[in-house]
C-alpha cells in the first residue's frame, strides 16, 4: 500500500506517524563526548551496507575537490528567567527568545503563558543578576495561540545583546534541559568551532563534532570549507503534530550565503566536487538558495523550506547530521534525502548498537538516494 500521496514538485503528503519511532532514554545524549571529533559516526550509502566510523575518518571518506558547508551562527543565551511585575503578585516568568523581530523586539515562547497579558511587564534577572545598566524590563506586545509572546525590550540594538548575555543562560534542547539544568561546561560546548554571527537559540549542532585538528585533516585531503549562517530556531527541532505532513508549517529562520560562497560552490561542483553540508541547518539554506539547474545563488532572506520525502535535491550531495527525534522536520529531511526505509533501518542500528542521540550525541553521513522511496 502507497504511504504517501503527490502534492507537489518537492515532496509527498505523508502520515507523520511513519516517521515515528521508540527511542530508549539511554540513548539520549546528555554531554558530548571529548574530543569532539572522537564521536561515532554511522555511514549510510544507498546500496551498501552501514559502516559504523568515527568522525575523525571523515577525510577518507571524502574526496580532494568535495566541499563542506559548515553553518557559523552563533547561539546567544536566549533562556531568560524573571517575575512579572506592577500587577498584583509577581509569578516567574521563563522565556526563550526565539526569534528577533527588530533592534528590540524579540518573539519568544514564556512558561507560564497565562500570568501574562498584553501591557504587562516582565522584569527579567534572577538570583541578585542584573545587567550592568540595571534590570532588563520587557513589555508584552502580543500573545500567540502556542504560548508565544511579542517582547518588546528597554534596551535597543548592541546594548539590549549584551544584556541579554550578561542575565541570559544557554538555551538546552528540552531533552536535555528536563534532566539536567545548563551549566558553565554548557557555554563552550553548546557552540561550535565555526560559532561567529550571534542570531540562533539551537546550535547547529553537526558542527559541534569538529576540531582544528579534523579541520586541518580534511585540508590536507584536499576538501574545501565554506561558512553560511542560518539563524537556527527553536521551531526547527520540534516533533510535527499535525497527523499529515501537508498541514505542519516551519517557523521562518534568517539566512545568508555570500556570492563568494556561491561561486565558489558552483566551480567546484562543476570540475566534479559534491556539495557536503554539515548539518540539517546548512542543507535547508543551501536548498533554499538553489536554482532549478543545481546553481546556488547568493542568498540573504528568511527560508521555511519544509523537506519531506519526494523532494527533489538540487544543491547537496552528501550530509552529516546528527540522530534526531520520532516525527521531527529533521527525520523527515533525512528520509527524503536516504529514503524512508533506509532511514528507519539506519536508525534502528544505531539505537540497537548504542549511538548516542541528539544535539550532544554521535552523527550520520548520509550519501543521497537518488531512487525515488
Amino acid at each position: 500500500m502507497d504511504r504517501r500521496i503527490k502534492s507537489g514538485d518537492d515532496g509527498y503528503r505523508m502520515r507523520t506517524d511513519l516517521f515515528d519511532f521508540d527511542l530508549p532514554a539511554e540513548n539520549i545524549a546528555l554531554r558530548p563526548v571529548s574530543p569532539r571529533d572522537a564521536a561515532r559516526m554511522l555511514v549510510v550509502r544507498p546500496g551498501a551496507p552501514l559502516e559504523d566510523r568515527i568522525v575523525r575518518d571523515l577525510p577518507s571518506l571524502l574526496a580532494p575537490g568535495d566541499q563542506l558547508v559548515v553553518n557559523d551562527t552563533r547561539v546567544i543565551a536566549a533562556q531568560l528567567t524573571g517575575r512579572r511585575i506592577g500587577r498584583g503578585p509577581e509569578p516567574k516568568i521563563e522565556a526563550t527568545l526565539i526569534k528577533r523581530l527588530d533592534g528590540a523586539r524579540w518573539q519568544a515562547l514564556v512558561k507560564p503563558a497565562k500570568k501574562l497579558l498584553p501591557g504587562d511587564v516582565v522584569r527579567f534577572g534572577h538570583d541578585g543578576r542584573v545587567c550592568l545598566l540595571g534590570h532588563l524590563d520587557a513589555t508584552v506586545e502580543a500573545k500567540g495561540e502556542a504560548g508565544e509572546v511579542t517582547l518588546a525590550f528597554s534596551f535597543h540594538g548592541p546594548v539590549l545583546d549584551q544584556a541579554i548575555a550578561e542575565i541570559g543562560a544557554t538555551p538546552l534542547p528540552p531533552y536535555i534541559a528536563s534532566k539536567r539544568p545548563p551549566d558553565a561546561q554548557d557555554v563552550a560546548d553548546y557552540q561550535t568551532m565555526f560559532a561567529a554571527n550571534e542570531g540562533a537559540v539551537a546550535a547547529p549542532t553537526a558542527g559541534l563534532h569538529f576540531t582544528a585538528e579534523l579541520e586541518a585533516a580534511l585540508a590536507a585531503r584536499g576538501v574545501g570549507l565554506h561558512r553560511i549562517t542560518l539563524h537556527v530556531g527553536a521551531g526547527t527541532f520540534l516533533p510535527v503534530k499535525a497527523e499529515d505532513t501537508s498541514e505542519h508549517r516551519m517557523h521562518a529562520e534568517w539566512g545568508t550565503i555570500s556570492s563568494g560562497t556561491a561561486d565558489a560552490l558552483n566551480a567546484a561542483r562543476a570540475a566534479g566536487g559534491r556539495i557536503v553540508a554539515v548539518g540539517t541547518t546548512s542543507l535547508r539554506l543551501l536548498e533554499s538558495a538553489a536554482r532549478d539547474d543545481g546553481r546556488i545563488a547568493p542568498f540573504a532572506d528568511e527560508t521555511s523550506i519544509f523537506i519531506t520525502p519526494g523532494y527533489r535535491f538540487r544543491a547537496v550531495d552528501v550530509l552529516m547530521t546528527n540522530f534526531h527525534l520520532p516525527r521531527s522536520t529533521l527525520f523527515m529531511l533525512v528520509s527524503a534525502f536516504c529514503g524512508l526505509d533506509t532511514m528507519q533501518a539506519a536508525y534502528a542500528h544505531a539505537i540497537r548498537t548504542g549511538y548516542r542521540f541528539y544535539s550532544y550525541g554521535d552523527a550520520s553521513l548520509l550519501f543521497r538516494n537518488d531512487i525515488t522511496p
